[in-house]
């Protein structure tokens, strides 16, 4: 997982609320074990209007995406962050999260921005105009070139596996000493523990 600590660029104004992982990322789309490709099928019947947001020429390779509350609600498929990666989103801002959808976008190196409806509002506007959106992680702010200003609050330990880019596998291996001293120990204090398992 690539480290994150800041996020700049275009963001896509969505905004709708209650967008649930279905909508993010169709159920025809989860047969897949690969993360590659669906961003193809991210908000695929959003997509069949030509003129959504999301296919707009100015929002391509758009790193943020703006959305309303309760996004991610419904089903607790991890394909919803994958299909976000995918189509390049690192940052997602909204009021509100599925709890589910949230813990699986940081464990997919998604950053979910949780700030009030009237923030969200502003960067609506902001992101509607064209301009960028400035998101430090490090600082937890949202800035705008207009003097926009918005504080943020997150989990220290989901900060600490974003800045470190640190999925559930490195989390363990950054414990692998204190493993390795452990197994040590048993494996000298307790061998009748190892007998016949081969080792």
């Amino acid at each position: 997982m690539q480290p994150l600590s800041k996020v700049e660029g275009r963001a896509i104004p969505f905004g709708a609320k209650n967008i649930d992982t279905d909508i993010i990322i169709p159920s025809k789309w989860l047969k897949t074990i690969t993360r590659e490709g669906l961003g193809e099928g991210a908000f695929e019947s959003i997509r069949q209007d030509p003129d959504n947001v999301f296919d707009a020429p100015e929002n391509k390779g758009a790193p943020i995406l703006i959305a309303g509350d309760n996004f991610g609600c419904g089903s607790s498929r991890e394909h919803a962050a994958w299909a976000l990666g995918d189509l390049g989103i690192r940052a997602v801002i909204a009021p509100s999260y599925s709890d589910i959808f949230s813990g699986n976008a940081v464990k997919n190196g998604i950053l979910p921005v949780v700030l009030p409806q009237e923030a969200v509002d502003r960067l609506m506007e902001v992101a509607s105009s064209g301009d960028d959106i400035h998101i430090d992680l490090e600082a937890q702010t949202v800035t705008t070139k207009f003097q926009d200003r918005f504080t943020f609050e997150i989990d220290p330990f989901r900060k600490h596996c974003l800045l470190g880019g640190l999925d559930e596998v490195s989390l363990t291996l950054e414990s692998s000493d204190a493993i390795s001293t452990y197994e040590d120990a048993r494996t000298a204090n307790k061998a009748w523990l190892m007998e016949g398992t081969g080792a």
